[in-house]
């Protein structure tokens, strides 16, 4: 009878492995986007830092397992049996929610996943027990579940977006009236002071708090509670000592001090608070098969009270699972990906948007400009310019191929993004609170660079619509996790034999998503933007134009031959995957065009000249790439619509066009690949006849109509792929007679 359940264990502990790979892959953001963003420390000293804090927090994280056990429900209503399905269900759901959003490298709650999937998973096996039950009604369903506890938990991680965006956005405001953006000026006893705060307060919240965690608190106790306030100003004078004993001799920089120890606090702090969310379960189900194995009792009859005990965790499990937490910070590209979002949401400077606008984001900045009108005509002028001068920017003079290496922001906002998040979450640890870390520092993240008016007229809808998707995503997470993990404890429960089912399912849908990943990655790696610290004389601009010629010459070859050979066949799902590619292209294009001005301020006064011909180049490519696009849309929306076949006729005339076509946008890719530039001549003479083989076929259609043709919207679509091939024509044409046109000036000029 226990050989099923050991085997569950079996696959808990891999499903706890796996699942510590994604949710640190998610949650890596939480202590590294600061230290990373501010680019204080060298990344590798800011990983090793992390990696000593995460080894420290997973000891302290013992005295949060105990959430896992009875934090949502009350397992003396539930059987060993019970238990066993629903710890499975969580575990097998956590993963598939969490490696899907680190796919899309979307920052999400592993604690409101871990949660949620708790509360979906006991509501529905409670619901099988009652129905099993002719004694019970719907209404029992709040003996099961420990609604007081899960009620305080899930307002505690709502509470806290409200609580870490005001707090992270007032303490930002105060730190930049403190030092402004010349903080390097600023006297040293005011860096002293910082510094001594900083720390007292990273010590005490992390450092002393993080001991309630451990086993050894009983044995210091009663020397920390009875002396809080002693050690409190005793620690502030220390570290106001130190760090300006610091300043005078060693010259240190106290900024870059409290960044470190923010890092090692804050990976501490994580560990501790977030250890449960990925092996409190595991170990809550290897407790329960413990008690049972030795009572003698059916897995189906063994009541589970003993979970509501106090039970001891295992300090090598706790430091196991640290190593595997440190080894993913190390290599995974998932947690790269995450942090990128964050730092992007956050940075002070201009530049490539991840996400679009909406309404809503829309709606919230005009808001917000009307309330900032209204804080102008309330305070006084003097005030507002004083705080006006503290938020003035410094014109930070760089070589234009170091522009770079400047950070998303500066070391002021790192240090209050790490202070305010790591005593947030030390408090919520210490009173056994799974308080989500991702909206913490997130929230954190938002208000600081909110009052560092980080987000300009520039960025702001952008930014605004980024975090709206983010908090959307968390809610998504809430709600997909709540039910996933219900159906899923429904379908064990109806069969055992489900498990090894979904743990296939499990292990294809992560192989799916890693794959995706890779291949996305390596697509972001091979897109051709451009790279601004290279682009400083014209001949960087004419290899890198170059470059993009030839690569969208060899795109839109393919795409076009793709579409006439998709339509000759009336093949729909190709069609929509050649659409697709259609979108990327008009994106990455889109992308060089929104990046103009940056190309402008990089090159060098010698080279300025070179502007006008990159901007005329990026426009000709969008119109070819628009054509494209509107052939492909076309084609796809006939077929989708289920109107006739082109006749043999017209896709005989279009396969000799794209025959044609293949061999003129071949030539075009061969000469800007070889840099084959005097023979654009002899292409631009070329074109005339497929102009004109393109002009017959119009000719054609029109004799068609007059004799035999009775399709109008074949019609349209033959009309529309024909004029939109001599219009990419025509601007193709227009871009390599721009092209000879430059290269010939540069020669002579050379």
């Amino acid at each position: 009878m226990g050989d099923p359940y050991i085997l569950m264990l079996i696959a808990l502990a891999i499903l706890a492995t796996v699942d510590l790979v994604v949710g640190v892959s998610n949650d890596a953001v939480n202590f590294l986007n600061s230290a990373i963003g501010s680019k204080a420390i060298a990344i590798r000293n800011i990983m090793i830092i992390a990696s000593i804090g995460v080894f420290f927090g997973a000891i302290t994280s013992s005295g949060m397992m105990e959430v896992a056990r009875k934090g949502i429900f009350n397992p003396g209503m539930f059987m060993f049996q019970d238990i066993m399905f629903i710890f499975m269900a969580v575990m097998i759901t956590d993963i598939l929610l969490l490696d899907v959003f680190n796919t899309l490298g979307m920052p999400t709650s592993t604690t409101v996943s871990i949660v949620f999937e708790l509360l979906g998973a006991a509501v529905a096996i409670s619901l099988i027990k009652i129905s099993q039950n002719d004694a019970e009604s719907i209404s029992a369903i709040w003996n099961y579940i420990n609604y007081e506890k899960a009620s305080l938990i899930i307002f505690g991680i709502l509470l806290s977006v409200v609580v870490a965006f005001s707090v992270g956005a007032i303490v930002q405001f105060v730190s930049r009236l403190i030092y402004s953006f010349n903080f390097e000026k600023r006297p040293s006893y005011i860096n002293a002071l910082f510094g001594g705060f900083a720390i007292t307060a990273i010590t005490y919240f992390i450092i002393i708090k993080g001991m309630k965690g451990t086993p050894y608190y009983k044995d210091v106790k009663f020397l920390i509670e009875d002396n809080t306030l002693s050690i409190i100003a005793g620690s502030f004078l220390l570290w106001t000592l130190i760090s300006q004993v610091f300043i005078k001799l060693f010259n240190l920089n106290v900024l870059k001090l409290i960044i470190g120890i923010g890092t090692f606090s804050l990976a501490m702090a994580f560990s501790g608070n977030d250890l449960v969310n990925f092996i409190g379960v595991p170990i809550a189900a290897w407790n329960s098969y413990e008690a049972w194995s030795v009572s003698g009792v059916e897995a189906n009859a063994f009541s589970m009270e003993i979970l509501a005990k106090k039970v001891p965790s295992n300090v090598w499990l706790l430091l196991i699972a640290g190593g595997i937490m440190v080894v993913t910070l190390w290599t995974s590209s998932k947690a790269r990906n995450v942090i990128k979002t964050g730092i992007d949401l956050s940075r002070q400077g201009e530049g490539h948007e991840k996400f679009q606008p909406n309404p809503l984001s829309r709606l919230v900045v005009r808001a917000s400009m009307g309330i900032n009108s209204g804080i102008t005509y309330i305070f006084p002028a003097k005030t507002i310019a004083f705080v006006n001068s503290k938020f003035q920017k410094p014109v930070i003079e760089l070589t234009k191929d170091k522009t770079y290496e400047l950070p998303a922001f500066d070391m002021v906002r790192a240090s209050v993004n790490l202070i305010v998040a790591g005593i947030l979450i030390s408090i919520a640890t210490s009173l056994k609170l799974p308080l989500s870390t991702t909206y913490v520092t997130f929230m954190v993240a938002m208000g600081t660079s909110l009052a560092d008016r980080a987000w300009g007229r520039e960025s702001a809808v952008y930014r605004v619509a980024g975090v709206i998707n983010v908090i959307g995503g968390w809610f998504l997470t809430a709600i997909t996790a709540f039910l996933a993990a219900a159906l899923v404890a429904y379908l064990i429960s109806w069969d055992m034999v489900m498990i090894p089912v979904l743990l296939v399912l499990v292990a294809f849908l992560i192989g799916r998503n890693t794959i995706i990943h890779r291949k996305k990655s390596k697509e972001v790696k091979e897109q051709e933007y451009i790279q601004r610290a290279d682009l400083i004389t014209i001949n960087g601009v004419i290899e890198e134009s170059a470059d993009h010629i030839s690569g969208v010459a060899n795109r839109v070859n393919k795409l076009y031959t793709n579409v006439v050979d998709d339509l000759s066949n009336h093949d729909l799902n190709k069609l929509r995957k050649t659409d697709k590619h259609v979108g990327k292209l008009n994106e990455e294009i889109d992308n060089l065009k929104d990046g103009v001005f940056y190309f402008i301020k990089s090159l060098d006064d010698t080279s300025v000249q070179a502007s006008r011909f990159y901007i005329l180049v990026l426009g000709y490519l969008q119109d070819v790439a628009q054509s494209i696009s509107y052939i492909s849309r076309a084609s796809f929306k006939h077929v989708n619509n289920n109107h006739k076949n082109l006749k043999k006729g017209q896709l005989k005339d279009l396969k000799e066009i794209d025959n044609q076509l293949t061999e003129l946008l071949g030539k075009v890719s061969s000469v800007f690949e070889l840099r084959a530039f005097d023979d654009l001549e002899e292409i631009l003479i070329e074109k005339q006849d497929l102009l004109k083989d393109v002009s017959d076929s119009i000719e054609k259609q029109v004799t068609r109509i007059r004799i035999e043709e009775s399709s109008p919207k074949n019609t349209t679509l033959y009309f529309s792929i024909l004029l939109e091939t001599q219009d990419l024509i025509t601007a193709l044409m227009s871009l390599l007679q721009t092209y000879e046109e430059f290269h010939i000036t540069t020669k002579e000029i050379n």
